[in-house]
C-alpha cells in the first residue's frame, strides 16, 4: 500500500523513524519523493527462505570480519532521501564505523555496499527490479534479486547490464564479498 503525504506534512528523518517505531508490525519504507510504502509481513515460507539467506551472509560476515551484515528489519536512508529496507544487506566496516553512533541507532544515512531482495509470492518483480536499480544509483556495489518462483537471480553491479542466472545452485559475492558463496537449494 502506498500513502501519499502532502508536502506540508513531510516528515524529518527523526519523525519517520519515530513513526516506524510506533508501528513495528508494519514494515514501512519511504520513497525519495516522500511516499510511504506499508508492507504486510511476509508469509511463513518467505520468512524461512529469508532466514536461510541471512544466516549464510551472517556466517560469512563473522568469518570475514571486514563488514557488518543486516537483516530485513534494518532501514537505511539513501543519498536520494529514500529510506529503504532490503531483505539482507552488508556494509564495509570502515564505512559503518564512520557513522556517529547516534545515527547508527536509527536509519543509517548511507546505501549498503551489498543488498539482497527476495521476491515473495505477494511481491511485484518489476517493483523490486526498480528498487535494486535505486540501490545501484545510490552507491551499492552489488545487488541480488532472488526470484524463487522462477528460480532466477538477477545480479546488479554499477555500470553493467543486469545479469540473470537461471536455476543456479550457488552465486558468489564477486570482489565485493570475496569468498562469499550463497548456497541456493535451502532458499529454493
Amino acid at each position: 500500500m502506498i500513502l501519499q503525504i502532502p508536502p506540508e506534512l513531510e516528515m524529518t528523518s527523526d519523525q519517520f523513524f519515530h513513526l516506524c517505531q510506533l508501528n513495528p508490525d508494519y514494515p514501512i519504507e519511504r520513497s525519495a519523493t516522500g511516499e510511504l510504502m506499508i508492507m504486510s509481513p511476509a508469509g511463513s515460507e518467505t520468512g524461512n527462505r529469508n532466514l536461510k539467506l541471512v544466516q549464510q551472509l551472517a556466517n560469512w560476515t563473522d568469518k570475514d570480519g571486514t563488514g557488518i551484515a543486516f537483516d530485513s528489519s534494518a532501514g537505511f536512508t539513501l543519498p536520494n532521501g529514500a529510506t529503504r529496507a532490503s531483505d539482507a544487506a552488508w556494509i564495509k566496516l570502515k564505512r559503518w564505523n564512520a557513522i556517529p553512533s547516534e545515527m547508527q541507532v536509527q536509519f543509517a544515512p548511507l546505501c549498503p555496499d551489498f543488498v539482497v531482495e527476495l521476491c515473495s509470492p505477494r511481491d511485484n518483480l518489476s517493483i523490486l527490479k526498480d528498487k535494486l536499480q535505486e540501490y545501484m544509483e545510490n552507491g551499492a556495489s552489488l545487488g541480488w534479486l532472488i526470484d524463487c518462483k522462477n528460480r532466477q537471480i538477477y545480479i546488479y553491479r554499477p555500470s553493467m547490464e543486469v545479469e540473470c542466472l537461471d536455476n543456479p545452485t550457488t552465486v558468489n559475492g564477486h570482489s565485493i564479498l570475496p569468498g562469499f558463496l550463497l548456497n541456493l537449494p535451502p532458499i529454493w
